[in-house]
């Protein structure tokens, strides 16, 4: 892992030429390799029985892409925090995002290795990008794993008519369960995500999934579908999602945090989220988010259907002191079917370089 961080800051000293790649971090450009990366440094403050405080690192990461000539470009991140770790028994750092891209037609483009599962907007939107500290639960809860390992035919960008993303994973996310990199199931995931951009201000798109989280010979399948808006006019930002999964769960880790639940065979949630670019730098943010799960208590011999919901408001201020440097304020206020005190305040200030 040493060889690794070294070699990773290698690159750094030999260019600083951007190039284009999906992923975490860094922007389009012309050929050469670039080094980038981000810090999230963070307090969160919650008003639990007793209440708690801490600090810590919800990210930091650091990666590396460039151009082979001709056709070729690579991507590499890599995973720093203690508090993200894939193992948490050694709080080891490792690799998130490592995959190489055909990139010779634009329409066209063919990735391989681990990267982000192609589902929903919310998990294609970059750690440093969110308008809230924390994704919505629904996302967190039924797009797992965030990441995988595959083989992605992706092509067109939010400039193009049409996005879209059509992946082969794994299915079993990075380094589950026990750190092992082997696959046990010899079944795939078939995933995918299209977008349109009718007009400049507005995507419309959506997401589906199915395949098979269990174990080799396991025949109990996984769907999920998925629907998206995002709207950008004169400052203002409006985000929507709507998630539906049933069958099968797969709790594996990938890059994202989140509290697993107890969560039943049919699951559905949303989000709306909306925020203002004023011209002072700062920007309010609201979403609210639900997460919906259904499933059969058998406990009293009986097959008794019962649905767990979870509803959260959060409400949030954002301040940019410049286009690399974004502190974040949020309250989080939580409503669920069994209630309970664990509303949140978290600030997060993040550097990207």
């Amino acid at each position: 892992m040493k060889k690794l961080i070294f070699a990773i800051f290698a690159i750094a000293a030999l260019s600083t030429t951007r190039v284009s790649a999906q992923g975490c971090g860094g922007a389009p450009s012309e050929e050469g390799i670039k080094m980038f990366g981000f810090l999230q440094s963070q307090y969160k403050y919650s008003l639990t029985e007793p209440t708690t405080n801490t600090f810590s690192f919800e990210r930091a990461r650091i990666g590396a892409m460039g151009k082979i000539p001709y056709d070729f470009s690579y991507y590499l991140v890599l995973e720093l925090s203690p508090f993200m770790s894939a193992r948490p028994e050694d709080n080891s750092a490792y690799l998130l995002d490592a995959f190489i891209t055909y990139d010779r037609f634009k329409m066209a483009k063919l990735s391989m290795g681990s990267f982000k599962t192609p589902f929903g907007m919310e998990t294609n939107t970059p750690c440093n990008g969110l308008m809230t500290v924390y994704r919505s639960k629904a996302t967190l809860q039924m797009v797992s794993p965030f990441r995988d390992l595959g083989l992605m035919l992706l092509g067109g960008d939010e400039n193009t008519l049409v996005q879209y993303q059509l992946g082969l994973m794994n299915g079993s996310g990075l380094l589950i369960p026990t750190g092992k990199i082997d696959d046990k199931n010899r079944k795939k995931d078939v995933v995918g995500r299209f977008v349109v951009h009718p007009v400049d201000f507005l995507n419309v798109g959506g997401s589906f999934r199915y395949g098979y989280p269990g174990d080799n010979n396991n025949e109990a399948t996984r769907l999920s579908l998925g629907l998206e808006l995002k709207a950008k006019y004169s400052g203002f930002t409006l985000l929507s999602e709507f998630i539906y999964d049933e069958g099968a769960l797969n709790d594996a880790a990938g890059g994202c945090s989140g509290t697993p639940v107890d969560i039943g065979k049919v699951r559905k949630g949303a989000y709306v989220s909306m925020a203002y670019m004023s011209k002072w730098n700062v920007e309010p943010v609201f979403m609210y988010d639900f997460f919906h799960s259904g499933f059969m208590n058998t406990s009293s011999g009986q097959d008794i259907p019962i649905e767990e919901k979870y509803n959260t408001l959060t409400f949030g201020l954002n301040y940019f002191f410049n286009d690399w440097t974004r502190l974040q304020v949020n309250y989080l206020y939580r409503a669920e079917t069994l209630e309970q005190k664990n509303d949140e305040i978290v600030v997060q200030l993040q550097v990207k370089f």
